[in-house]
């Protein structure tokens, strides 16, 4: 994708937080932003960096981590073309409070502090979009954590498959039957060691909830993991 083909303007209307700004403000902001390119596997910032600017995803996947004080990486999300990312830091002036990279190759479009707080300040509609967008941000981080701290192994990675299985694409009515996530990537995803995850697999597949063939993760039986998600 060239830069003279990324419409920014657009991209930012297609996004939660900035389709509510009115034209002239989103081609303002769209005149301050620029594109940057990373390949697969790249670090786009760190946890604990200094965070001087905000993220819109133009093409491509992003992965948000934390590390843990035990030293475990947690995978927070993965975020797709149409979402912002950074604005944590971006707001308070602090550092980042996750590490984010490039699942594979993505086009983002940047924008820098001082422009969107200039924005903020003659436009409160997007800081209603912002506190929005944090709050979903807290509760999902608070919904992850309560997860990891008080459900036990089979009913986090139950909820997970079937999370994973709606994600747009997808969608509850039309949900996706096969997964492509490797068990690491499972277990970071709910605070685990792989060996766990695989033995929980293992026996899933036993039973015919879910089958393990050439990469894949495919489900079998969604009633009986919806069974497993609810408990508590």
């Amino acid at each position: 994708m060239n830069d003279q083909r990324i419409d920014k303007e657009k991209l930012l209307a297609q996004s939660m937080v900035f389709k509510a700004l009115d034209p002239v403000a989103r081609r303002d902001l769209a005149a301050f932003a620029n594109v940057r390119r990373h390949a697969a596997g790249d670090v786009i910032f760190t946890q604990g960096s200094p965070g001087h600017s905000m993220m819109a995803i133009a093409e491509g996947t992003v992965r948000v981590e934390v590390l843990t004080p035990t030293g475990r990486d947690v995978t927070l999300s993965d975020l797709r073309p149409g979402d912002v990312f950074g604005e944590i830091a971006l707001l308070d002036g602090g550092e980042r409070s996750a590490t984010v990279r490039a699942l594979g190759s993505c086009t983002l479009v940047v924008l820098e502090r001082r422009s969107l707080l200039d924005l903020l300040q003659r436009d409160p509609k997007l800081s209603i979009r912002l506190i929005e967008l944090l709050c979903q941000r807290v509760r999902r981080s608070d919904e992850r954590m309560m997860e990891i701290g008080f459900l036990d192994l089979p009913t986090r990675l139950a909820r997970l498959l079937l999370r994973l299985s709606v994600t747009p694409p997808a969608s509850p009515v039309a949900p996706l039957s096969r997964l492509s996530q490797s068990q690491s990537e499972l277990a970071k995803m709910i605070g685990n060691t792989r060996e766990n995850v695989n033995r929980c697999l293992r026996r899933w597949q036993d039973e015919e909830l879910i089958e393990l063939r050439d990469g894949w993760l495919i489900l079998r039986n969604r009633t009986a993991l919806e069974a497993l998600a609810d408990a508590d």
